[in-house]
């Protein structure tokens, strides 16, 4: 599979086989037409003489240079079929072989060739159209999660690029529909491969910390205003993390302590939780715009449950007194099923008018 190339090779999706595994079977069916044949000739090698033998006896070392020199057309006619019947299976059975053989080897060569031309066209032509796009260092179960929650609210999975050093998780990902830069997600030179300097958002989810914040330092010397995500697994490091340019830095270890406490303490409060962080089932968390008829209104007596109030970059939540009356350029952070119902329908997706519009 494509996801096993070398490392800083671009691989992008929807390749079924690869070319050389196909060089490979081909040339397993041209080997089984030269055993075949040698094999007819040996059967039949009494209706063939050999003109520079005394005896005119063709053995199985001549069965097999005669079938080589036939299959590739060199023909030096030492040896030659004589009998009625030999002819008979040179003109049916192996001229039909000869030009298979031939078809085969050159057609594969051919295609090789060719296929490699359309894949370094493919790479060209994706590396001038990439911009804007989602870079994920690490296609663990944090990556991979990721990208479904993005692909899931809107985001083109052709958007996203993958670095990985691990071939299995290359593998994954390419069987994801996902483009696939084998290496260190630390090195600028793999970056660069990737497009990082004309991304939009960068998610880190290495296995240890300190490799995640080498790689935030090293995306944001190359990208000044990509936004950052990254996950570590110890609270202590998260200052680090900020100074080394990450946008925002999420504490897997201690989310999943949190969540684990608050099962122990309540099952229903835990399983309210999961519920939250579970994507297409039951209630999500979201952030939208402020429609035109919410402005001036209090959070609390809008339909959707407001949690929190984006105003100026800030966030704000729900009862803090700067929020009290909604305004223009207000974002909303609301807690609402993942599927409308018809009895909660989500405001601003019905063509409402949003109160950032003139």
């Amino acid at each position: 599979m494509e996801g096993s190339s070398a490392f800083g090779d671009v691989v992008l999706p929807d390749r079924k086989r690869s070319p050389w595994w196909e060089l490979g079977r081909r040339l397993l069916f041209a080997l089984s037409i030269l055993v075949g044949t040698v094999l007819l000739v040996w059967f039949d090698r009494h209706g063939y003489r050999d003109g520079g033998d005394p005896t005119n006896e063709v053995d199985f070392v001549d069965s097999l240079y005669y079938t080589t020199v036939t299959l590739s057309t060199t023909g030096y006619g030492d040896i030659t079929p004589v009998s009625e019947r030999a002819r008979l299976i040179n003109a049916f059975v192996i001229t039909p072989a000869r030009i298979g053989f031939l078809v085969l080897l050159i057609g594969t060569t051919l295609e090789v060739l060719a296929n490699q031309g359309r894949e370094m066209f493919r790479v060209a032509r994706w590396r001038r159209s990439m911009n804007d796009h989602v870079v994920v260092i690490g296609y663990g179960t944090k990556g991979r999660s990721a990208i479904d929650t993005l692909v899931r609210n809107g985001i083109d999975r052709d958007s996203f690029v993958v670095v990985d050093p691990r071939p299995t998780a290359r593998e994954e990902a390419s069987s994801d529909g996902l483009a696939v830069i084998g290496g260190d997600g630390t090195r600028r030179e793999v970056l660069r491969r990737a497009g990082v300097d004309n991304a939009s958002q960068v998610i880190v989810t290495t296995d240890h910390d300190a490799t995640t914040m080498m790689a935030v330092l090293t995306v944001r010397q190359r990208n000044a205003k990509a936004y950052i995500v990254a996950a570590v697994r110890e609270h202590d490091n998260v200052p680090l993390l900020r100074q080394s340019g990450a946008d925002s830095v999420v504490t897997s270890s201690e989310a999943v302590g949190r969540l684990l406490g608050l099962s122990s303490l309540s099952p229903t409060l835990g399983s309210v939780m999961e519920d939250l962080m579970t994507y297409g089932a039951g209630l999500e968390v979201a952030e939208r715009d402020l429609l035109v008829s919410e402005v001036g209104k209090q959070p609390q007596t809008l339909p959707d449950q407001v949690i929190a109030v984006v105003r100026d970059e800030k966030v704000y939540r729900y009862f803090d007194p700067v929020v009290t009356l909604l305004a223009r350029g207000d974002r909303l952070i609301v807690v609402r099923p993942s599927r409308e119902k018809p009895w909660a329908p989500r405001p601003g997706t019905h063509n409402e008018t949003l109160a950032d519009e003139d």
